[in-house]
């Protein structure tokens, strides 16, 4: 199989120990990284031309490489823009960058801040959305599931499965995610039953999430696939906005993703996170430590005023600490709750949505948009209306159960 070309546009990552990391990253996908070949007398040109002033001749490079790849002098499938978090030149350079080139090429962007302990494997899934982008274009574009499908998604905390049947959702499942391949047999069995069918019955499968690799081989899966793309796709088709542009906010257990989507396809998207504390995880502490169930969380937020609180989850420890010490000072549970939601909402926004173009409609998925407390504070940082869709906590299922019915016979 031809390996996908990624132009890589970084600063830094030759010097800090970071760029074998990201080959390394780039071949377990069966993708290349290059760096864009230019002239040195284009690179003066491309700095005055794009209107950036910067100092660094590494940022100065990485301008003109973008712009030798929005002219189409030099070809590529997709970008990846890394710069050191340290640098607040480069941050606003790669910034500049991951809007520049969607704008003005149909290439897909991922940004990423890296550090020194940056691995292979925090690099993963955003190379291998980058290749699925570049090889299964045609199959993202589906709008309809036909046939009868199911996908699985396995996740940081809970496993979902999902069976569809002629474009409609027929059957659902979902457990905590412990021993994977249990939790996954136990979804599918949940989904099984409420659908009235057989596994039998099941003319494709597609999993995605951490153990979509664990969970595809036990269950001969017709599609694997990382969770960007598969999450993008069931976002819009479950919101009915599968043309133009929309951003998908999907705050996990373990990890949360930013996507910038256009016509059911990445464009520019983000993972990861500082800490747990602007994680699911922190929520689902929250509410432990008020003694309410996870579900009771969002309603218990929605009655307090999470100003009168001063939380700061960037750290899930320090998180805690905060939680602690306002319910030792009297605060109410309300309050605090509403301080806990805040609190995620405004990491979030500041970690993962300064990287890519906010685009209405903001579509919310994943377990936490259930949580209506935390819908309304991400509302209130955004200053629009958050969409919500039916059966937004199964989304990964969704996405995964869409795209298989492509391997459906006949089709």
């Amino acid at each position: 199989m031809k390996k996908v070309r990624i132009a890589q546009l970084t600063c830094g990552a030759e010097y800090s120990g970071v760029q074998k990391e990201i080959y390394d990253a780039a071949e377990a996908v069966g993708a290349e990284v290059f760096f864009p070949d230019i002239a040195l007398a284009d690179v003066e040109r491309a700095v005055d031309a794009f209107g950036l002033d910067v100092k660094s001749a590494d940022l100065k490079l990485m301008i003109a490489r973008a712009m030798a790849l929005v002219e189409g002098k030099v070809e590529a499938d997709g970008v990846f823009i890394g710069t050191c978090f340290r640098c607040a030149e480069a941050a606003i350079v790669r910034n500049e960058l991951r809007r520049y080139i969607p704008e003005h090429s149909k290439l897909s962007v991922v940004s990423y801040s890296f550090t020194e302990r940056t691995t292979a494997g925090t690099l993963l899934t955003r190379m291998e959305a980058l290749t699925t982008i570049a090889r299964r274009r045609a199959l993202l574009a589906r709008e309809e599931q036909t046939g009868i499908t199911m996908g699985v998604d396995s996740g940081s905390s809970t496993t979902k499965a999902v069976i569809m049947k002629d474009n409609k959702i027929v059957g659902t499942g979902w457990l905590p995610t412990t021993e994977v391949l249990k939790s996954a047999e136990g979804a599918v069995n949940q989904a099984l039953e409420m659908a009235g069918l057989t596994r039998e019955d099941i003319q494709a499968i597609g999993t995605t999430g951490y153990g979509r690799f664990l969970i595809g081989k036990h269950l001969k899966a017709d599609l694997i696939q990382e969770e960007l793309t598969v999450n993008s796709k069931g976002a819009v088709y479950l919101a009915d906005h599968q043309r133009g542009a929309s951003t998908v906010i999907d705050i996990g257990g373990m990890d949360n993703k930013a996507i910038s989507v256009i016509d059911g396809i990445p464009g520019t998207f983000t993972m990861g996170g500082i800490c747990a504390g602007a994680s699911g995880r922190f929520l689902e502490m929250t509410a432990k430590r008020l003694g309410v169930d996870i579900t009771e969380l969002g309603p218990l937020a929605m009655k307090g005023m999470g100003k009168n609180v001063p939380m700061n989850s960037y750290c899930i420890v320090f998180g805690t600490q905060s939680l602690v010490n306002a319910l030792a000072a009297g605060s109410s549970p309300e309050d605090v709750a509403a301080a806990a939601c805040h609190s995620v909402a405004e990491q979030v926004f500041e970690q993962q949505l300064q990287e890519i173009d906010i685009k209405e409609p903001v579509i919310m998925v994943g377990g936490t948009s259930l949580i209506e407390g935390l819908v309304h504070a991400m509302g209130q940082l955004l200053q629009t209306e958050i969409v919500v869709p039916p059966y937004s906590q199964y989304i990964g299922a969704v996405g995964s159960a869409l795209l298989a019915s492509g391997f459906v016979k006949g089709e």
